[in-house]
């Protein structure tokens, strides 16, 4: 799990750097995001099957097809699509923490959507630091967003540890 949030936080910086400073590469780093949030899905279907699974993952690119909405109505200085994009941002973090609370009861919804509200500030707080060109800032809030989300990796993985313990135990009684 940590591997793979880690990998979404640092593909969304490498997003927000190729959006915002209108860079080559922003499309080969979409693909490569989005295929992140194709991993995260896959990550939970041993445990939640497949349907679960490609929710999640669907759930996690409407994330980031709206992070980039975001970023775009913000960079554009268009205030009516940033509140839109932003409010239907916060709207996909309580679907994903709702599909999330119902497959583990160890994954309280409000801990989850909390946990997804507070990753989306740290989101925020980076992009408008690069937007400004604030860059001591940008690096901050991409900092805390990354001790964020291995919070949230931890999260998922007790989770799941906790819902499937057998799963984690070797045939000599060990983990």
């Amino acid at each position: 799990m940590r591997k793979l949030w880690d990998d979404h936080v640092f593909y969304t910086r490498n997003f927000i750097i190729s959006d915002v400073d209108s860079l080559g590469d922003k499309q080969v780093v979409l693909n490569r995001l989005l295929k992140n949030q194709d991993d995260l899905g896959n990550a939970i279907k041993p445990f939640y099957g497949e349907k679960a699974g490609n929710k999640l993952a669907s759930l996690l690119r409407e994330h980031i097809v709206l992070a980039g909405q975001v970023v775009d109505a913000a960079k554009s200085g268009n205030q009516q699509q940033l509140q839109k994009s932003n409010t239907l941002w916060y709207k996909n973090a309580d679907d994903i923490a709702a599909l999330m609370s119902s497959v583990n009861p160890y994954w309280p919804k409000a801990t989850v959507k909390k946990m997804l509200h507070t990753h989306l500030q740290f989101v925020t707080e980076e992009a408008v630091a690069r937007l400004h060109k604030d860059y001591p800032a940008n690096v901050t809030a991409f900092d805390k967003g990354l001790h964020h989300m291995m919070e949230f990796a931890d999260i998922m993985a007790n989770g799941i540890i906790k819902q499937f313990p057998q799963k984690f135990i070797s045939d000599k009684g060990h983990s």
